[in-house]
């Protein structure tokens, strides 16, 4: 098997994506799905800390397959998402449990590049939806065009690290919607970087 993955701007572009390899052939319980609260995802929790069960099916919208079975948890360093799938199961049951390691050290368990993650949890942590899938070799080709249309890591490494990052801390405070919303509007302002000199 291998792991693929890619980090979407929206959780709509996401949601796009888990259907597309739905209809590809990937297997639902090979693909997983982790969006922060207020990424247009969900309104997560009241105040009690329970999730607001309307909110969440709203998310979701009319989409079935793996998406129905949308739930909400808590990552360190990045708050309250939603999650779906075999990442968010092996989340949700760390947390339970009381191990550390959370998103970094399930996303390099499941074999994605140690580099490559601190940049998914980070973009994560920034309001980016991230999308994972587990394929047999057969599978893989089309897995990789579905999600390599997402955010290039190496790009993402660079505008992080531009920013004076130097890695995902899950000990760190997450981020609020004012702080997403923030970066959003900084995206949406900034110039095309390209790899060529000025």
């Amino acid at each position: 098997m291998r792991t693929i993955s890619g980090l979407y701007d929206t959780y709509e572009q996401a949601t796009q994506a888990v259907e597309a390899l739905e209809y590809a052939g990937v297997s639902s319980s090979d693909i997983s799905l982790v969006a922060p609260s207020g990424s247009g995802s969900a309104e997560m929790q009241d105040a009690d800390g329970t999730v607001a069960g309307a909110s969440v099916g709203a998310a979701v919208g009319g989409v079935g397959g793996l998406l129905a079975g949308l739930g909400a948890f808590a990552i360190p360093g990045i708050g309250p998402v939603v999650g779906v799938g075999w990442l968010a199961t092996t989340l949700i049951g760390a947390a339970a449990g009381g191990a550390v390691g959370g998103l970094l050290g399930s996303l390099t368990d499941a074999g994605i590049d140690e580099h490559d993650a601190h940049v998914y949890a980070e973009g994560v942590r920034r309001g980016k939806t991230l999308v994972i899938a587990r394929v047999d070799e057969a599978q893989a080709d089309a897995a990789q065009a579905i999600l390599g249309q997402a955010s290039d890591a190496a790009a993402l490494r660079r505008e992080f690290e531009a920013d004076g990052w130097a890695g995902f801390d899950e000990s760190a405070d997450p981020w609020d919607e004012d702080a997403r919303s923030e970066y959003r509007r900084s995206q949406d302002e900034d110039p095309i970087i390209t790899p060529f000199p000025r």
